[in-house]
């Protein structure tokens, strides 16, 4: 009978930790008003640097009505829209972040932007427009609740035949 070797259990070293570091360590208050003070400075800021993102929606819409929202222009349109919805409540702005959510949720793949309503599109440039120009930053704001409420639902009853899981509103309108 051959004898067996004995079993050598070896536990690798955690290089996660050495990686990332040991504990974290106690927050520096004074860093994070800071932070916050930099952040109040800046927000005059904020509104010229979500004009320029408006703008080039704008241009991209204007884009689609000529184009079509099919092809490049819709999605230039679409790359817009991204955009606005990750800066929208940064800056201020979350009924921005919503319409601009709304408006790529239309677009966001080839098979909707082939068959999306321009002027769908275009409205909720122009509706991103008007929140920025009136000051409209939530949907607190009766006419921003109105508008973003339309934008939404008229969108949810155009993908409602790309999510399935989704209840159609077109079916239970019908």
């Amino acid at each position: 009978m051959k004898r067996e070797q004995p079993i050598e259990v070896i536990t690798p070293p955690n290089m996660l930790r050495v990686k990332v570091g040991g504990r974290v360590g106690p927050i520096d208050e004074a860093a994070i008003a800071r932070a916050e003070a930099a952040l109040e400075d800046m927000k005059d800021d904020f509104k010229l640097w979500l004009e320029d993102e408006v703008t080039k929606l704008e241009k991209a819409a204007k884009l689609v009505m000529s184009e079509g929202v099919n092809g490049e222009a819709g999605e230039a349109l679409f790359g817009c829209a991204h955009d606005l919805r990750g800066l929208g409540t940064t800056y201020d702005y979350p009924i921005i972040t919503r319409m601009a959510a709304s408006l790529c949720r239309m677009i966001e793949t080839e098979e909707k932007r082939a068959e999306a309503p321009a002027a769908l599109a275009l409205a909720h440039a122009h509706g991103i427009r008007a929140a920025l120009r009136q000051g409209i930053k939530s949907d607190t704001d009766k006419i921003g609740a109105m508008l973003i409420h339309e934008l939404e639902t008229q969108v949810s009853d155009f993908v409602a035949p790309w999510e399935p899981d989704q209840p159609a509103r077109r079916a239970a309108a019908g």
